[in-house]
């Protein structure tokens, strides 16, 4: 005869969160449901070590999930330790009270230091996460003792549950799940097998779906495996299986550790940055388990977001899970995790650039952009980020030989104290800047920052091993007490100073407010002209980072500085002394600003200079300056993007 119960908590109440609030998707209870039959088959075989007399003692090991599209009803089936009446009363009549979680306990206060980590239960609210999906439910369960009696206990997850006698022959549990009619999708066995291959892949027991005969989880974690009975065509083949990406990845790190945190890890670099359109890692982050039980497929909190690019696993034993497991509460533990995760990767990263630079390069190469966000958004791991930092740079004519920083500060000149860097769009343009001119008669070395990131890293790399890092178009740079100089075979005479005043005063007056000042240079040796910043703070770069996520700009005023040694500068000093009238010097003007903004990389639209380079050209060849067409060349580049208000106030000037 049945026994009615009521619930020892406000189980209305209580379920209702449960269903409603608690999980984010309604298969969770199927996860649930299984973690708990594979703690039940734990525990049996923990018993049996030391117990012989138990029930069915020869019986296999193993999950049974078997949908009935009839009866409209879905069966998880475990041949575990099973539960006695009282079990049952204890187990499944108190919300929150979990049989696994005392299990644990009394191992933790065994004396011969027996542990149970393939125990995967922490609460006791994850059964009833079944009635998401359930009517009614139907538990039948036959303990392990040899002389128990089977039960059935039954609820609709209401206000009371019933407990009577069954008839089981053998020893385990039957949850019997009476679905829901918009629950049905769960009969289906191709959905069943592919939640339990994302949730419950690497349970240790078999899990069988509907009549076959063959498990449909792995069972076995690679990354709970000794690393040195890992070959490496394993570690390949469980990442493409991971990832379904067609390449090999460039590198792996496999780790397990056990104080102060008991986890294992299985972290790859994949050989590119880009998706292939199969991908299974649509979003960064690590996949999560605890105790080989999927927690969260993408989790954002193991790694910072510099080293997103990173994939795998991570399972540990005792991480702070929330009720419904599916989220870590933050706390100290999963800080110490993160950093622990972090160490490695980038220990790892530093001895493969000191060990094998050719595979650490193929890393830099696909990552090293994310690499260089640590240093702004992550100033903590400032010191253990620059190590692993390469660049071209002046001391080899080869856009494929960088150097690190450590390399450069060992190279420095006499009385070199800072580090000097050059920003542009690539190797080629870099190398020709004007502002080389003067560090390449000394001998002092440049490195080249030609990635659009580089901008955005310069607002925390601003000094390395107590040298300043600064921009080789600073305007208060002084080199004159650093290294050697060179001198020029040959020195064509500079300008008169009267002279000079009056080509100043001109290029004033043409360029306007476009110009913070207009200067005599005293480095340029081979270039006419060069724009000089005045304003060294760290965001004076904003503009390229604006740039580089397609916002609005406006590109700094810089001072103009002019070589009074040049031809060109000669030529139109005497073109404004003979013929100050003359169109074309306004027109070269402009062109001498515009090609210095080029050289820096800051044209906004280079394209615009066609129509006065062919003025210029017809000029050069022969045509007479009356014949010029002066209309459609303009007489300044578009220099802001975006602004309006700006773009109408220089055309009123």
């Amino acid at each position: 005869m049945a026994e009615t119960f009521a619930f020892k908590a406000e189980i209305q109440q209580l379920l209702h969160i449960l269903v409603h609030s608690l999980y984010t998707e309604r298969e969770i209870f199927l996860r649930e449901l299984i973690s708990n039959a594979s703690d039940a088959l734990s525990r049996v075989q923990f018993e049996q070590l030391t117990n012989h007399e138990v029930l069915d003692s020869d019986a296999e090991l193993y999950i049974e999930v078997k949908p009935d599209s009839e009866a409209g009803t879905l069966t998880i089936s475990d041949t575990g330790i099973g539960m006695s009446h009282d079990e049952m009363a204890e187990n499944l009549g108190v919300i929150a009270h979990s049989g696994a979680k005392g299990f644990i306990e009394a191992m933790k206060n065994a004396q011969n230091g027996t542990t149970a980590q393939d125990i995967i239960g922490q609460f006791g609210v994850g059964f009833y996460s079944v009635f998401m999906i359930a009517d009614k439910v139907r538990v039948i369960s036959r303990s392990y003792r040899t002389d128990s009696q089977a039960y059935v206990w039954e609820s609709t997850g209401g206000d009371t549950y019933t407990l009577e006698p069954a008839e089981r022959e053998t020893r385990g549990t039957d949850i019997i799940v009476y679905l829901k009619e918009d629950a049905k999708e769960f009969l289906d066995e191709w959905k069943l097998k592919e939640i339990i291959r994302r949730h419950s892949d690497y349970i240790a027991f078999p899990i069988y779906v509907g009549d076959s005969e063959e498990a449909v989880n792995k069972q076995t974690a690679l990354w709970r495996q000794d690393p040195k009975e890992i070959t490496p065509e394993q570690y390949n083949d469980f990442y493409k299986m991971f990832t379904l990406d067609f390449q090999d990845p460039l590198y792996h790190i496999h780790m397990r550790a056990d104080v102060p945190l008991q986890f294992y890890a299985l972290l790859y670099i994949p050989a590119s940055s880009e998706q292939n359109m199969f991908s299974l890692r649509k979003e960064p982050g690590l996949k999560l388990y605890a105790r080989k039980v999927l927690i969260q497929e993408y989790s954002k909190d193991l790694l910072p977001e510099y080293l997103q690019f990173v994939q795998g696993v991570v399972d540990s034993e005792d991480l702070p899970l929330s009720v419904s497991r599916e989220n870590i509460q933050a706390n100290r533990i999963l800080v110490n995790l993160k950093k622990t995760l972090t160490g490695k990767v980038l220990s790892e990263l530093k001895r493969l650039a000191k060990n094998n630079f050719e595979n650490y390069l193929q890393i830099y190469t696909a990552f090293g952009r994310f690499i260089k966000q640590g240093i702004v958004v992550d100033p903590a791991d400032k010191t253990d980020i620059e190590p692993l930092l390469y660049f071209a740079s002046s001391h080899d004519n080869d856009p494929e030989k960088l150097v690190s920083l450590a390399d450069y500060a060992g190279r420095m000149v006499q009385n070199q104290t800072d580090i000097y860097y050059i920003i542009g769009n690539d190797f080629y343009s870099v190398s020709r800047s004007p502002h080389l001119e003067a560090f390449r008669q000394r001998g002092i070395e440049v490195l080249y920052f030609t990635d659009p990131i580089d901008s955005f890293m310069l607002m925390g790399l601003t000094e390395y091993s107590g040298h300043k890092v600064r921009n080789v178009d600073e305007a208060e740079i002084d080199l004159s007490e650093i290294g050697t100089l060179k001198e020029d075979e040959a020195k064509a005479e500079p300008l008169q100073e009267e002279a000079f005043g009056t080509l100043r005063d001109r290029f004033v007056k043409v360029l306007g407010g476009r110009v913070h000042e207009v200067r005599e240079s005293k480095t340029l040796t081979g270039s006419p002209a060069r724009l000089v910043s005045d304003d060294n703070a760290p965001q004076r770069n904003m503009f390229r980072i604006n740039r580089l996520m397609d916002r609005d700009y406006e590109l700094p005023i810089k001072t103009l500085e002019l070589n009074p040694r040049h031809p060109l500068i000669h030529n139109l000093s005497a073109l404004i002394s003979n013929t100050p009238d003359n169109p074309l010097l306004d027109v070269v003007v402009e062109q001498v600003f515009e090609t210095a903004l080029l050289q820096d990389g800051i044209h906004p639209d280079p394209a615009a200079m066609a129509p006065r380079l062919q003025v210029l050209m017809q000029a050069a060849t022969g045509t007479a300056v009356s014949n010029l067409d002066f209309s459609s060349i303009g007489s300044r580049p578009t220099i802001i993007d975006g602004d309006a208000d700006m773009e109408a106030e220089i055309e009123s000037e």
